[in-house]
């Protein structure tokens, strides 16, 4: 009977060791769960200031660029360093929120660095499109703006990406390239230079005056306006097809007017040859039949006379 009370005692002092346990297990839960709260909390306004801080630097960015006289009217250098800012600004952001979550960034940047062949060959061609991004802004063999060949892709420039080249052709598609392509392909800048040549064939009849034809085709492009007067208008004969003589214009134009002069030029000088009485002949062919009948045999074909029903048929 006297272990009793010894025995309650001991159990209620083990209950209230229990009960202590708990409220500070339920202490240290309440905390955390409170610390990740504010965590999260300021997490998410770094992220929210990451974002607005980005477009914020890429404004400047911009900005300071547009005052650099050179760059003004280039806007290539400019979308890619406005890129290049805020990916910058981002990496940063996302940086501080890990630290904010209690990530060792230091671990990370071990890890990253323990992995590095590995994360290389996983990421070669999304590397490989960043650096021959800044080859192709330090070469510069195109511009926003440029109407540039790429492979089988034609367009005009819309800007430079880190990774890619965007281009809109003719028919406003939207064409994207990796950069890696288009730095290992042949760039073929079409508007690169300031003026280009307008090069057109015309054909006219074998008893047309060569002379008169060569005339009226280089007189009518020389008239055209938007042909430039410095580089003189040339005409020649350049052929001597099946059915007419071929007799090829050069002219040189701006590069912008080079697609509408040369179909100004294709009009007016077919009206030209027209008025001067100048033939431009369709493709024919001239079989001799009858009594010439070495010609019939050079054609490998039988007299008339052979293609009609024999009398008794």
């Amino acid at each position: 009977m006297t272990d009793l009370p010894t025995t309650l005692a001991a159990v209620a002092a083990s209950s209230d060791q229990a009960l202590a346990l708990d409220a500070a297990l339920l202490a240290r839960a309440t905390q955390m769960a409170s610390d990740l709260a504010v965590n999260l909390t300021i997490a998410a306004l770094i992220i929210v200031a990451t974002w607005f801080g980005s477009k914020w630097a890429a404004g400047a960015a911009r900005r300071a660029l547009g005052r650099v006289r050179g760059l003004r009217e280039d806007k290539t250098v400019e979308g890619f360093i406005v890129q290049v800012v805020r990916v910058v600004v981002i990496s940063v952001g996302l940086i501080a929120v890990l630290q904010r979550l209690g990530v060792q960034t230091t671990s990370i940047i071990a890890v990253l660095g323990a992995a590095s062949l590995a994360v290389g060959l996983a990421m070669q061609g999304t590397l490989s499109n960043v650096a021959a991004g800044v080859l192709l802004l330090m070469l510069r063999p195109y511009r926003v703006g440029d109407l540039v060949r790429i492979g089988d892709a034609t367009g005009v420039v819309q800007r430079l990406d880190l990774f890619t080249t965007q281009l809109t052709d003719a028919d406003n598609v939207k064409i994207v390239a990796p950069n890696s392509q288009v730095l290992g392909d042949v760039i073929l800048n079409i508007s690169g230079q300031a003026t280009r040549r307008v090069a057109i064939d015309f054909t006219v009849s074998y008893s047309a005056d060569l002379n008169e034809a060569r005339e009226v085709i280089r007189s009518t492009a020389a008239a055209h306006g938007k042909v430039l007067g410095d580089t003189p208008v040339w005409t020649g004969v350049t052929g001597l097809l099946d059915s007419a003589v071929q007799i090829t214009l050069h002219a040189h134009v701006l590069s912008g007017d080079w697609w509408q002069t040369r179909a100004d030029l294709f009009q007016t000088i077919k009206e030209a040859l027209d008025q001067a009485g100048i033939e431009i002949p369709f493709p024919q062919a001239v079989e001799y039949f009858g009594g010439n009948v070495g010609k019939a045999a050079e054609l490998d074909q039988p007299p008339p006379e052979a293609l009609l029903p024999s009398k008794g048929q």
